[in-house]
């Protein structure tokens, strides 16, 4: 086992981290975020959008999402109830991780070990 020393800035990011892969672990997530990026959608907008997406496992996403305010669910007092769900500034403000994964992903994607001493320098 390897035995690190970790500085206080170590051990407070990796906890945030650890908190925040919590509760954006789930299958639908990120695919919930970045639909709802695009535009505010209801429910059965997004399954059709997510494709195969099934009811429980989408209801539970979003459930999550709205727990942690990184999504609104407005109720419109309609027959039937129309809800529509949006993305809020704390969820807006996440598409900043998406991009910089998404530039991580371009700088490394054809990283090899055999290109590794190219990527050091």
């Amino acid at each position: 086992m390897i035995n690190l020393k970790l500085s206080k800035f170590d051990i407070d990011c990796v906890q945030s981290i650890s908190e925040v892969l919590q509760f954006l672990s789930g299958k639908w997530t990120f695919l919930v975020i970045t639909e709802l990026l695009k535009e505010p959608q209801r429910f059965n907008q997004l399954r059709r959008n997510l494709g195969n997406v099934n009811t429980k496992g989408l209801t539970d996403t979003l459930r999550s999402l709205e727990e942690h305010q990184m999504i609104k669910r407005t109720v419109f007092p309609t027959v039937p109830v129309t809800v529509e769900y949006s993305i809020t500034e704390k969820g807006s403000a996440f598409s900043a991780i998406f991009k910089e994964i998404n530039r991580w992903k371009h700088e490394w994607e054809s990283w090899t070990p055999s290109s590794s001493s190219s990527k050091e320098s």
